[in-house]
């Protein structure tokens, strides 16, 4: 019976977490891998605790309490937690479950020092290290004071920092169990903590080891400061050696407490560099039995190293696997397709399925290998200069990796084995005819609908088939030349604008000012189309009451019931008709399209309605026509009085038009792959639901969780792995909390670049300029577009912003974003409705402070916190 209750470290690895808990499952693993020595000891196991729990009946009632309370309901939690812990501490401790704690005590040593450490089961785990949220006792001595300091460690389950961690992880109260290791004390010479990662740069290849004279627990509290070693490739690169005046001793009848460090020994490393080397050797081993980077606590103990605890370090990114061991550089994709939140595995393998080139997964986020480019002189040059146009922290992150030069080979360019024949004449620039994009619209269109036409009569595995078939149609539209041509056309005419203007008149931005209501861009007329739903509401006070207690999705159907609501609904209609295949993070298939969630809408159709007057957005057109018409004149008139102005205004009126004629379409390949995303959800969650009906899966979004190549699979076998969707549930909830870097390497390494700017006034905050002009007001921080509430005047500040926030750009009068590049659609919205903007602001979200009033340098590239 007592086997129950208690198991020594050595009958336990680390898959029995459900029985040891986290700390408890992995000490005994770590017991049983050569080398490693651990402190003898044995697990109270959570049979134990379930024990505990029952005999207090109350625990019901109070966790009910607990599990209603409001997200940020702080004192509620810290009251709730506290009276649960006084409900635990309060059991006496069964007989049964006493005897089997005391009759390990005497194997062991019963009146011997012990350290008694809390283990709970959602502890250590790859996503949720849980560090420091339950409590540990040192040096307990005596049957008595280790059975209670049990009870205490049973009661840290509910310690307020615990409780909020687990609500901020989505990990139910209930399901978590509390264990109990009680291990002999470790007397060390010195302790300390080692990373077999670097835990800020997230470098695999270089390790941390803080060290400091006594028992470790100085440390962690931040009693003394550590010696710092760094230690890569088997060499201690760098060192920080701290004074130590004090260090935490035991004493000898239980317990703690500091003691002055003799003189003499206060200047001196805690570790000689062969200690480190070797303790780093030690966690290597570790780190290869558990399979990921560890967080490993030791202690020095007669020059012998203890472990005496190893856990995931859990805020590492993770690195996207590859099938050979040489260095690799990734870049993000999601900092150009601005969002970078982290996708469900159907949203990113179809992703992959539907990219002209390889991408790569980790944490949820995609990635482009570019090593093979950085390596050779000439591809080089070409993709630094095409990246550095897009986001200069990308080109910045890009060269600190090359200017180390231990990472990337330098490859010479390929030499052609016979001459290169003569260069052929440079083809034709395409004409600055609009006709031209009228027919690639068509072409998208035409695409669009015979894809929705054929895939209506397909189903299970055949549909697979098909839609791999279509996937590759998709490509081919995407690599149209013509469309192409079309778009550098644009971005072209838009960069010597932008060059010549500024050396001809010293004018910078000025493609800003001339690109004002360009003609043919579908994500600017999206919001301009909003405004025009909300004229066909703001007449109907019933219909805008109802809006504003409008919670479900099917709100259009009630409106009709409504005086004046027949003809909103409509305007509704119409609009989701026309842009219900967008949504927040659209290039994830798995998020909810507007016409799916259409109350998604609603947030910013109230905004119109109360800061516009009917006809908005006709004049909001026009007046961008006019200013971008007066912008020409006064350029070509100026450019006219300059020597050879002629020529100068000649050629800059025929990038005007060009320009003009093309930047419109730089947004409708978007519009095109939603489109077709639209298309192919809809055919995909019918297949889901049938998975559903036959009892394959439980819900029809679960195969978000899964893999196209998986849901095929699923369908063509009616099976799904046990297990497989919790777990992709999560690691996407993990993901989650972790920010993605601009440039990944092979070790780990994640960078995000700098400016390496002096022309920023100090305490301003450095960004990319995108759209010109300045401008002051609120700022107001908005990390969900449903979220918004939003006033003329005010400033945006989001982490980043895709075509489907275009309907709250209307309203606003400048923007910064985290995310971002000169020609990612944020910025080309920036510039079609004239509002000053910043992109690439490091932390904006979290540096600017909501309802603080800043001032925008969208020509310059900064903003000012405002007193």
């Amino acid at each position: 019976m007592h086997a129950r209750y208690v198991r020594d470290l050595q009958e336990i690895d680390e898959t029995q977490v459900a029985l040891a808990g986290g700390k408890g499952a992995h000490l005994g693993a770590l017991s049983r891998i050569d080398g490693v020595r651990v402190p003898a000891g044995f697990c109270v196991t959570t049979d134990a605790f379930r024990r505990v729990v029952e005999r207090a009946p109350v625990l019901d009632g109070l966790l009910d309490r607990l599990s209603r309370l409001g997200p940020d309901d702080r004192e509620g939690l810290r009251t709730l937690s506290a009276e649960i812990r006084r409900a635990v501490e309060a059991v006496t401790v069964p007989d049964d479950v006493a005897e089997a704690i005391t009759g390990a005590l005497a194997r062991f040593g019963a009146h011997d020092a012990y350290a008694v450490r809390s283990s709970a089961t959602a502890e250590d785990l790859p996503t949720a290290s849980f560090a420091g949220q339950q409590d540990s006792y040192l040096n307990v001595v005596g049957p008595a004071e280790v059975l209670r300091h049990v009870g205490r460690c049973w009661a840290s389950l509910f310690t307020e920092r615990a409780v909020a961690y687990r609500r901020h992880h989505g990990i139910d109260h209930r399901a978590v169990r509390m264990a109990v290791v009680v291990q002999r004390m470790a007397l060390p010479d010195a302790a300390g903590v080692l990373f077999t990662a670097d835990p800020v740069t997230g470098d695999r290849r270089t390790a941390t080891v803080d060290a400091g004279l006594g028992l470790g627990e100085a440390l962690v509290s931040g009693l003394v400061d550590p010696d710092v070693f760094t230690v890569r490739d088997d060499r201690v690169v760098a060192e920080t050696i701290a004074v130590k005046p004090r260090a935490l001793r035991p004493l000898p009848g239980g317990g703690t407490r500091e003691e002055e460090v003799d003189a003499r020994r206060r200047e001196r490393p805690a570790l000689t560099h062969e200690q480190v080397l070797r303790l780093v050797r030690l966690g290597r081993r570790i780190e290869a039995h558990f399979g990921r980077p560890q967080d490993i606590e030791w202690c020095l103990v007669d020059d012998d190293f203890r472990i005496v605890q190893s856990r995931p370090i859990t805020t590492l990114f993770p690195v996207p696997e590859a099938d050979d061991t040489d260095p690799h550089v990734y870049v993000s994709v999601g900092h150009q397709q601005m969002m970078t939140d982290a996708m469900k595995p159907l949203g990113y393998s179809m992703w992959q399925l539907t990219a002209m080139v390889p991408m790569h997964e980790a944490g949820g986020r995609l990635f482009v290998d570019v090593t093979r480019r950085l390596a050779s002189p000439a591809s080089r040059a070409a993709l630094l200069d095409a990246v550095g146009k897009g986001d200069p922290l990308i080109r910045d992150a890009l060269e600190t990796v090359l200017d180390r030069g231990d990472l990337v080979p330098s490859l010479p360019d390929e030499t052609p084995a016979a001459p290169a024949p003569a260069p052929a004449a440079p083809p034709a620039p395409i004409a600055a005819d609009p006709a031209i994009v009228a027919e690639l619209v068509e072409r998208s269109r035409a695409s669009v609908a015979a894809l929705e036409r054929d895939v209506r009569t397909r189903s299970g595995p055949e549909l697979f088939d098909f839609l791999l078939e279509a996937f590759e149609e998709h490509k081919r539209v995407l690599a149209d030349p013509l469309s192409f041509q079309a778009l550098m056309a644009g971005m072209e005419a838009t960069w010597w604008l932008n060059d010549k203007l500024l050396a001809w008149l010293g004018e910078k931005n000025a493609a800003d000012a001339l690109t004002l209501s360009a003609p043919g861009n579908v994500t600017s007329e999206m919001g301009l189309a909003l405004l025009d739903v909300a004229d066909a509401i703001r007449p109907h006070p019933e219909v805008v009451a109802f809006l504003e207690r409008v919670e479900d999705d099917d709100f259009p159907d009630g409106l009709a019931k409504l005086p004046g609501g027949a003809g909103a609904r409509d305007a509704v209609e119409a609009y989701l008709d026309r842009y219900g295949m967008r949504c927040v993070g659209e290039i994830d298939i798995t998020r909810p399209r507007w016409r799916e969630r259409p109350a998604a809408l609603v947030p910013a159709i109230l905004d119109n309605v109360r800061n516009f007057g009917p006809g908005a957005a006709e004049r909001r057109f026009r007046k961008g026509l006019e200013e971008a018409r007066e912008k020409e004149r006064d350029v070509l008139t100026r450019l006219r009085a300059l020597p050879d102005g002629e020529r100068k205004a000649a050629e800059t009126k025929r990038m005007i038009d060009r320009v003009r004629t093309f930047a419109g379409y730089r947004e409708y390949p978007k519009y095109g792959i939603v489109s077709r995303y639209a298309v192919y959800k809809r055919a995909l969650m019918e297949e889901a639901g049938r998975l559903v009906r036959a009892g394959v899966l439980a819900e029809a979004e679960d195969v978000f969780f899964l893999t196209f190549q998986e849901f095929h699979e699923a369908v063509r076998t009616g099976r799904v792995e046990e297990g497989l969707v919790r777990r992709r549930e999560e690691e996407f909830r993990a993901y989650c909390a972790l920010t993605p870097p601009r440039v990944l390497t092979s070790d780990g390494e994640a960078l995000d670049g700098a400016y390496r700017r002096d022309d920023v006034p100090d305490g301003a905050l450095a960004g990319l300029p995108v759209s010109a002009g300045t401008v002051e007001g609120r700022a107001r921080v908005v990390l969900d577009m449903e979220d918004a509430d939003l006033e003329a005047g005010d400033i945006l500040v989001t982490a980043f912003t895709d075509p489907s926030w275009s309907p709250v750009f209307v309203g606003i009068a400048g923007l910064v974003t985290e995310v971002g590049g000169l020609m990612t659609h944020g910025a080309v919205i920036a510039r079609e409705y004239g509002l000053p903007a910043v992109v690439g602001v490091a932390g904006a979200t979290r540096l600017i402070e909501d309802g603080r009033r800043i001032r925008v340098h969208g020509t310059d590239g900064y903003v000012e916190l405002l007193p």
